[in-house]
């Protein structure tokens, strides 16, 4: 494996509603850590707006873009997401807004 194909990153733009923020960031400082079990996982930096805005940022460093393609299909991801994705369900059935939306953007690092 080259290099490159060992420097790969993952970015996940997460859109908080206001009165979203505090659980956000609630569920990240409990995390259930199960990325931390996943082959090829580096680190994660987690990363809050200092401007006010609402856009989170999750930063996690992977060997390969093989490594973070198995955690996005692993048992690992949904328990890593279970409380956040029950968050949404219940605002689904009370017909309310999201309280968060999410982008993935993934890339490889050229330059350290």
């Amino acid at each position: 494996m080259s290099q490159e194909e060992k420097n790969f990153v993952a970015i996940n733009y997460i859109d908080c509603k206001d009165h979203y923020k505090p659980r956000f960031e609630e569920l990240f400082g409990s995390r259930a850590k199960a990325i931390d079990r996943m082959p090829g996982f580096k680190n994660m930096e987690v990363l809050k707006p200092s401007d006010g805005s609402n856009i989170y940022l999750i930063v996690s460093h992977w060997e390969s873009e093989d490594s973070f393609k198995e955690w996005t299909k692993s048992p690992e991801f949904i328990e890593g997401h279970k409380r956040g994705f029950e968050d949404i369900r219940i605002a689904k059935e009370k017909g309310e807004e999201m309280p968060m939306t999410s982008d993935f953007k993934t890339y490889k690092v050229i330059s350290r």
